[in-house]
């Protein structure tokens, strides 16, 4: 059994690191709740340009070829991937790489050896994990996930757009974790680019609401379709921000549970401990007034 000094130290060593975890916690829940509220105002936002772009291609009697939604053989494909630039979020980053890798191993397996498959890292933590699974220094855009900004998004995003039209990759794919509430994140993979075609539903089969298009399919299409990219490029960042604090907060509350424990456990050791040394000095004092009596 450790001595009282030792549990004393320990004791307070676990008390100033539950001070450190309980602050953490309490600053993830305020940062939580603005970008809850930041990706609760953005998702009405991106769903209606997607339902306009759906509406314009399940109702119009025009046929409007878009660059962007160009089907080619995937031969260079990019993987954008984003993680966290700080830790303590328990399992958030690991449960990305891992879905990545799975991801190249399942749909990309010689993809790596040929050069074909390239990484664009948004978070720290991420690039971190990846190069010590031997992919060496990979390309980062940490600033946009820092503190997200739509200026910053749509900027990263034309450049993608810019690259795809370029033909430099053939498909682009965003890896990402979806915020469900502060408990729970969803991973996802969505496909950025080429855009995928809309498949009618059984429901809209045979259907059709006669929509009047001004000024214009091919206009709208030009316009609104950046956008909408852009739109769904920020949604991601957003999402994946609320869910990394959500991670952060239930970790450092996790750990605050733990610590009370532990010094529950501790305490209680301590007082076991003192006891044993008191009824020991208690034995040595009747046994010497023992020993005086004879």
């Amino acid at each position: 059994m450790a001595n009282l000094k030792e549990i004393r130290q320990r004791v307070a060593t676990v008390k100033s690191t539950r001070q450190i975890t309980s602050a953490m916690k309490m600053v993830s829940a305020a940062k939580l709740k603005r970008a809850q509220n930041a990706i609760i105002r953005m998702r009405p936002y991106e769903a209606e340009l997607h339902k306009i772009m759906d509406v314009i291609a399940l109702e119009s009697e025009e046929t409007v070829a878009t660059p962007l939604a160009a089907q080619r053989h995937p031969d260079r494909i990019l993987l954008v991937v984003i993680t966290s630039n700080h830790g303590l979020c328990g399992g958030f980053n690991m449960n990305i790489i891992r879905h990545t890798l799975e991801i190249i191993d399942e749909h990309y397996p010689g993809k790596i050896a040929m050069g074909n498959l390239d990484f664009l890292m948004l978070g720290k933590k991420g690039a971190e994990l990846l190069r010590t699974r031997g992919y060496g220094r990979l390309p980062q855009e940490n600033e946009v996930i820092e503190k997200p900004s739509y200026q910053d998004s749509v900027e990263l995003a034309t450049r993608l757009m810019d690259q795809f039209l370029a033909g430099q990759y053939d498909r682009i794919e965003l890896i990402y974790n979806q915020f469900k509430n502060a408990a729970t994140q969803e991973i996802t993979r969505e496909q950025f680019l080429p855009i995928q075609p809309v498949e009618p539903s059984e429901s809209s089969h045979g259907y059709r609401h006669n929509y009047i298009f001004e000024p214009g399919v091919e206009l709208l299409v030009t316009e609104i379709l950046p956008q909408a990219l852009k739109a769904k490029f920020h949604k991601a960042i957003l999402d994946s921000q609320a869910a990394e604090h959500g991670a952060r907060m239930t970790a450092m509350h996790q750990a605050t549970d733990n610590a009370t424990e532990m010094i529950r456990s501790l305490t209680l050791e301590y007082n076991k401990a003192r006891q044993a040394d008191i009824t020991s000095e208690l034995i040595e004092i009747v046994s010497g007034a023992e020993a005086l009596k004879s």
